[in-house]
């Protein structure tokens, strides 16, 4: 088919697994659904319509339709990918299939619960300013160098969306692994000149195989970044950083 004929009304056919894990009688399954594609249709618009016209009793998690909630994180095609920014021309056989994102617990059909695995993360990694003197409101925050902010900032993109985890072979293997979204909090703390934390600090938080030297940088979770973060740049850093450690 070609590209000019891709979005011009073909039928789409999509297998999404319908499971409810707390309903003792629900079994694993593909359901199939077919619906006439549309130019500029993204996954989430299908999605939509296939729960208002086919199976509202389909389930997938979605909150801002443009790529910076995180929520709709699935596995299209065996990739992990946001529903929201994934266009339906991008698979010219027109069939998709679509699967929950492993590594995080089932809820239901597509929908998993990436937040108890973030906030156990965070935990884990300490996620938050450590210093040892008390913050005064009534004076002005410390100064901080442009180029300093900017790389914190660069790495305060990360939308904890989960796709880096997914697509991660050790976080697969390993339940404990901190991910590539822990190993980049790390590394956001350890660039902020607010934290007051050594690198022993930090080596007793990631200093092991569930933490830095769990990494094979096989860089799936780059390549698959929705906001193209420099994970495997910061993974390098800190495991040098953390190696160096007596």
């Amino acid at each position: 088919m070609s590209e000019k004929e891709i979005g011009k009304g073909r039928t789409l056919t999509f297998e999404i697994l319908k499971y409810t894990p707390s309903d003792p009688e629900s079994k694993p399954h593909f359901a199939t659904y077919r619906l006439e594609e549309t130019p500029g249709m993204t996954l989430f618009i299908a999605l939509n319509m296939i729960r208002e016209e086919q199976d509202p009793d389909l389930s997938f998690d979605f909150v801002c339709r443009a790529g910076i909630c995180g929520s709709c994180g699935m596995m299209v095609n065996g990739k992990p990918l946001l529903a929201c920014r994934t266009l339906t021309k991008d698979y010219p056989k027109g069939v998709i299939r679509l699967m929950p994102m492993p590594a995080f617990e089932l809820l239901k059909d597509l929908s998993v619960n990436t937040g108890r695995w973030m906030n156990g993360m965070s935990k884990r990694v300490e996620s938050w300013i450590h210093r040892s003197k008390e913050r005064d409101i009534s004076v002005l925050e410390e100064r901080v160098e442009p180029e300093i902010a900017e790389r914190t900032f660069e790495l305060d993109r990360c939308i904890e969306c989960g796709i880096c985890v997914a697509s991660c072979a050790t976080a697969l293997m390993r339940h404990d692994f901190v991910g590539a979204v822990g190993l980049n909090r790390i590394a956001r703390f350890y660039v902020d000149p607010h934290d007051e934390r050594s690198d022993e600090d930090f080596y007793e938080l990631i200093g092991d195989d569930n933490g830095i030297f769990g990494c094979m940088a096989l860089m799936a979770c780059e390549d698959h970044c929705p906001k193209k973060l420099p994970l495997q740049e910061k993974i390098a850093f800190m495991r040098r950083k953390m190696a160096s450690i007596k």
